[in-house]
């Protein structure tokens, strides 16, 4: 009971932590990297029962998290000065 209730600690923590993700490229890399590596190593853990079943996930999962995480980023918008509004216009 007790290393489920750490675990549940730590994985609270962490998703909380990774919730605040920025727009910028290298943090949701990074966050991308904390939940897919926990969630790998739980997935891999169950699976087979042993430390390097959740060691395995927990890398597949850091990496396919990294990977996703980073080309989920939001492009920026592009703003030019318009002569025709008199103003700046903004393209999504």
């Amino acid at each position: 009971m007790r290393k489920f209730l750490t675990a549940s600690v730590a994985a609270l923590t962490l998703l909380s932590l990774t919730a605040c993700n920025s727009n910028n490229q290298t943090d949701r890399a990074i966050g991308g990297a904390a939940l897919g590596g926990l969630a790998g190593a739980a997935i891999g853990g169950l699976a087979t029962g042993r430390a390097g079943g959740a060691l395995a996930g927990g890398a597949i999962g850091a990496a396919g998290g990294a990977i996703i995480g980073a080309s989920t980023t939001p492009q920026p918008r592009r703003c030019y000065y318009s002569r025709y509004y008199g103003d700046y216009v903004c393209r999504d």
